[in-house]
């Protein structure tokens, strides 16, 4: 159903004034999200406007909605005047911090503002393939595969609105400028891959052997197809898949070596899915999806561009909403603050003249000493708030662990007997004492933290979260909604106890809807967005991106936190917030819709072809052992750079697409994929090895960023953990403290909330609290 009046997102950056220099994706997006929480984004364009106006015009009219525009000669004053910069590669940092030091400058470049590969040409496809994103997906017997969809670009664009609004939040605080330097390639190695390098370094350190046998791979199951389509199947516990297998009518694999585990279970994939299919392909999918459904298996259809907006939950919900003057509809804001309208999207504003103003007077200068002008000495952005974390999995735990990453005090609350199920994905068995203390997600999503454990389902766990709350300016969630309610922890309760609190909720499908207690995660978010459906080889099944979802999901909730805490100020009640995961996927995957409302197009899958005309790229064979280079040629020029390095005739740009793959493929199955890679870099031309997954922390640029930290665990010792992919000034690294064990912080803070020593360890004798797993 439509939201009730009084659900919306506050303009909470009313009067914050941000210019927008970019182009593409990444850098617009981010201004979005910003002009979407209220503040004035003014675009500078070309008099006349941006070649996107009519190149991509429904893509650019989903993202400047709400903005301003003004002529390139208008920019110079307006930078100065600006609270927010958002610019691309080129930009003088330096000059524009120094005539505002008050200023954030957000840069968001392919790959940074320093390091060896600075200037080396990149596009989203030949970033997926040096990050490892394409070299994990497919099966071994065939070509590596891109992500449909363009998400990288996506993701960074979130990041970089967080980036954004935390710097801005500190700036606004002491009066301090900073610079946000945003690398898409970073975002890409952290969200369209799952941290295989740290699950690489977890199973060195265990001493066992890699989960998969081969780098490249597909989930069994996932997307299997049914009597009229597809439905994609989650089993990332094991308790999903023993749930699985009775579904299909075979319970006895689920202690069957060959299938109980992930790895086993691809390697014997053929025998798997005959099983599976002998299932799925007889049955419609509305009676396969009751019944998994029945037996609390995440699973959803797998939609075409043309069936998104009529999917039950989204109409009933009014996910989609008319864009003023494009002529077709578009995901809203995917997160709300209860309480507060949702302001209405103002029509993307016309092509700029070369006289067209603004009117931003000069903001009064600060009389202050400190640095820059400001008034404060400055800190990260979130020092002072405290967050209590009952998420699990990856989408909540990244959300959270960016607040934490950003200053907050995070704690973050399990249970002994239910712990953050992704503890167990990991390389030790059981019979290893500690063994849930070694799962590298777990890990990569929690630094920073500190770690308590609650039984909650019993009355003195419910007393004492309720004392923790008293303390926090932040609880976030993301049960399915009908879980709150049942531990009586819900929004009515928890404003009684703290009318401070601001409550942040990451329902999978929203708080209603027919929809509402499904379980999701990021392979649910693939199949309903249409990602799924745009990724795969033409002719073939619709394939999963791989999870990312999950960090698109969580850092739009750390985004509307922060929105959140804004509306709530230094003496106002707190808010509940609902920022729904699949509505956060929706906005990042919003262009197929679009495309489908503007052209009729159901979309199709194009293997590693490029949906824009003029673009030839692909994945080809180099020399070596399943060594593959990706290359992408836009136009005449860079066409006519592949044949000179590759030695064919400078008529190939002339060639039919078959013949130019034919013909490059014959060509780079001579050379070493760096070398290659190197050479046509030089020449201009986007291109990169397709790397193992694995490997992406030894890429020099991402060595150079520092982007993977170290953290010293007391049970797994020094390992690899990734920071925020973003640099910020004076901030020397984002990694402060490892992962916590379970509990292991139960003293420290139960001690912090007045719960003496010998109360705790009354707790401890009835289970309410503890460091070790019940089983």
């Amino acid at each position: 159903m439509p939201e009730p009046a009084g659900a919306g997102a506050p303009a909470v950056l009313a009067g914050v004034r941000v210019v927008d220099l970019t182009r593409g994706t990444a850098g617009p997006y981010c201004t979005k999200l910003l002009a979407d929480a209220g503040a004035d984004v003014v675009v500078v364009e070309p008099p006349g406007g941006e070649d996107a106006r009519t190149d991509d015009p429904g893509r650019f009219a989903f993202l400047h909605t709400s903005k301003r525009s003004v002529a390139t000669a208008a920019a110079p004053g307006l930078i100065d005047r600006a609270d927010i910069v958002v610019a691309g590669p080129g930009f003088d940092v330096a000059a524009a911090r120094a005539r505002n030091p008050a200023q954030v400058v957000v840069t968001v470049t392919p790959f940074g503002t320093t390091g060896p590969w600075v200037g080396r040409p990149a596009n989203e496809f030949t970033m997926q393939a040096a990050c490892g994103s394409t070299g994990g997906r497919g099966l071994p017997d065939g070509p590596p595969l891109a992500a449909g969809g363009g998400i990288g670009e996506w993701q960074a664009g979130v990041y970089a609105g967080v980036g954004a609004l935390a710097a801005w939040i500190e700036a606004d605080r002491s009066g301090v400028g900073t610079h946000v330097d945003v690398a898409v390639f970073d975002c890409m190695a952290i969200g369209m891959v799952t941290f295989p390098s740290v699950f690489a370094a977890f199973a060195e350190a265990a001493h066992r052997p890699p989960p998969f046998a081969s780098a490249r791979r597909i989930e069994v199951p996932s997307i299997e197809p049914t009597a009229d389509g597809w439905v994609c199947f989650t089993t990332n516990s094991a308790q999903q898949f023993t749930d699985f297998a009775v579904l299909i009518g075979r319970p006895e694999i689920a202690d069957d070596k060959e299938y109980a585990r992930a790895g086993p279970r691809f390697t014997h994939r053929e025998k798997f899915w005959a099983m599976v299919h002998a299932y799925t392909r007889p049955r419609l999918s509305a009676e396969v999806m009751d019944l998994a459904s029945t037996l609390r298996i995440p699973v959803a259809p797998v939609l075409d561009p043309s069936r998104i907006m009529d999917f039950p939950q989204f109409a009933e919900r009014g996910v989609f909403v008319d864009n003023p003057g494009g002529g077709f509809r578009q995901p809203r804001v995917p997160y709300r603050l209860l309480g507060y309208e949702r302001p209405a999207f103002r029509p993307v504003p016309a092509p700029p003249a070369d006289d067209a103003t603004i009117g931003w007077q000069p903001r009064p200068e600060s009389t202050a000493d400190s640095p820059g002008g400001g008034s404060a000495a400055p800190r990260l952005p979130l020092e002072g708030v405290r967050v209590v974390d009952f998420t699990a999995w990856w989408a909540g735990p990244c959300a959270a662990q960016a607040l934490a990453c950003l200053g907050a005090d995070v704690i973050k609350v399990e249970s002994v007997k239910r712990p953050d199920l992704m503890r167990f994905a990991g390389p030790q068995p059981p019979d290893v004492p500690q063994w849930y203390e070694w799962g590298p997600l777990a890990h990569a999503a929690n630094t920073n933290k500190r770690g308590i454990t609650i039984d909650l389902t019993r009355p003195e766990g419910r007393d004492l979260v309720l004392r923790l709350l008293e303390t926090a300016d932040v609880a976030v969630e993301n049960y399915t909604p009908r879980v709150m309610e049942q531990f009586d922890l819900g929004w009515e309760r928890l404003h009684a106890v703290n009318p401070r609190l601001n409550l942040i909720r990451m329902p999978a499908f929203g708080l209603d809807g027919p929809w509402r207690d499904h379980p999701g995660f990021a392979q649910t978010m693939e199949s309903l967005t249409g990602l799924a459906w745009a990724t795969g080889w033409p002719g073939g099944s619709p394939t999963l991106v791989g999870g990312a979802g999950d960090p698109i999901a969580g850092l739009h909730a750390t985004f509307a936190t922060m929105v959140a805490l804004l509306a709530r100020g230094s003496d106002g009640p707190g808010v509940m917030v609902e920022s729904t995961m699949v509505e956060a996927v929706l906005n990042a995957a919003a262009p197929l819709t679009i495309d489908q409302q503007l052209t009729g197009s159901t979309g199709t899958r194009r293997g590693n072809a490029s949906p824009s005309p003029g673009v030839r790229q692909g994945v080809y064979p180099c020399v070596g052992d399943d060594a593959w280079i990706a290359i992408a040629a836009d136009g005449d020029r860079q066409q006519r750079a592949v044949a000179e390095v590759l030695g064919f005739p400078a008529s190939a740009p002339t060639f039919d697409d078959g013949r130019w793959d034919d013909e490059v493929a014959r060509s780079t199955c001579t050379w070493p994929a760096d070398e290659l890679a190197d050479r046509l870099t030089a020449a201009g031309v986007p291109a990169a090895t397709v790397i193992a997954p694995r490997l992406v922390a030894d890429n020099p640029q991402i060595r150079h960023r520092g982007l993977f930290e170290t953290e010293d665990h007391p049970v797994v010792g020094v390992q690899p953990a990734p920071g925020l992919p973003f640099r910020m000034t004076g901030v020397d690294g984002w990694i402060r403290r490892p992962a916590p064990t379970l509990g292991q912080h139960n003293d420290e803070v139960f001690e912090e909330i007045g719960v003496d020593r010998d109360a705790r360890r009354e707790l401890e004798a009835i289970g309410i609290i503890g460091d070790r797993l019940v089983t």
